[in-house]
């Protein structure tokens, strides 16, 4: 029986052709995802600006927004964030706590809060409710930070120690687009930034890893087999070879991810939609932005080749002179 193969073995698509216009896109998306995050903002779910967070779900076909506002504000609590999320009569209230609040001001308005919506809107069910203070948020936040940061530059230390200083600065390069890219959806679409996106994020950085160190490990194994052969075309032959590998690895894991999105709870729909995403650019990133720039940081067919020592240098003189 004959295997399926989704990429055939003489595959040879010229990718490297377009890397001039495909880096201009890049950018140009890189810069858009920034401007959005500063101006647009996140929004940034309990764990990062603290408060009591409680999902409500409305027997009519779509909540009643105003109306529910109008009710939580009048308990004396401050005035609520409520979000539309999943279906349209399912929403979100996210009320502020002080810094210093303790768990009896949680319950109790989670309480009051669902006292009065039991009172005024008949078959309405109270969800899952959490609470952060904001002293421990900044400090979650933070931290996410500091991991996403130290991911990335340890990430690329690795890949300079395993191969050379460029392919480093490759890795870093396309982390930095992944990540930015993936920020830059959750502040266009204002789905609920939290911890678990960060975990996600840490997830997408080591997938675009992986993907990474296989084409740049045909990289270097080329580099030392076809010394004359030029790089862009050399870059070509690596990609080619590595493509089936990562579209059967890609559609795989996107085939998993899109039943849990489309079936999965709505607590994970944060989660599952930033690695589908993730997924996407993290694959064209290391086809388009960790390899062609390899090109622009120097790598030469002798990068691979190690340098002659001393006493070998001697050696060949001294055959030489025989």
């Amino acid at each position: 029986m004959k295997l399926l193969k989704l990429i055939p073995d003489n595959t040879n698509i010229k990718f490297l052709r377009w890397r001039v216009p495909f880096y201009g896109v890049s950018i140009l998306l890189m810069i858009a995802s920034i401007v959005l995050v500063f101006t647009q903002g996140l929004n940034l779910g309990v764990d990062f600006v603290g408060g009591q967070t409680i999902r409500i779900t409305f027997a009519e076909e779509v909540a009643p927004v105003a109306e529910a506002r109008q009710e939580i504000d009048a308990l004396g609590y401050g005035e609520p964030i409520i979000q539309q999320i999943g279906q349209p009569n399912q929403i979100s209230v996210r009320m502020k706590l002080p810094d210093e609040s303790d768990s009896a001001l949680s319950d109790r308005m989670v309480r009051d809060i669902r006292e009065t919506l039991e009172a005024n809107h008949p078959g309405v069910e109270i969800g899952s409710a959490r609470s952060v203070s904001g002293k421990v948020s900044n400090e979650l936040f933070r931290t996410g930070m500091i991991a996403l940061a130290l991911a990335m530059l340890g990430i690329s230390i690795y890949i300079w120690v395993r191969f050379e200083w460029q392919f480093g600065v490759g890795a870093l390069f396309a982390l930095a687009h992944d990540v930015t890219l993936t920020i830059g959806l959750f502040a266009l679409t204002q789905m609920e930034f939290d911890l678990s996106i960060v975990a996600a994020i840490l997830t997408l950085i080591g997938y675009s890893l992986n993907d990474n160190i296989v084409i740049y490990d045909r990289v270097r194994e080329n580099l030392t087999k076809y010394r004359k052969m030029p790089l862009p075309e050399l870059l070509d032959l690596s990609v080619n070879e590595t493509l089936s590998r990562t579209v059967v690895t890609s559609t795989s894991t996107i085939i998993t991810l899109a039943a849990l999105l489309l079936l999965g709870p709505d607590v994970i729909f944060g989660f599952t939609a930033a690695i589908i995403f993730g997924i996407f650019v993290g694959t064209y990133s290391s086809i388009f932005m960790a390899t062609p720039i390899l090109i622009w940081l120097g790598v030469t067919s002798d990068s691979f080749i190690p340098a002659e020592s001393r006493a070998d240098a001697q050696e060949r003189r001294v055959k030489g002179q025989a």
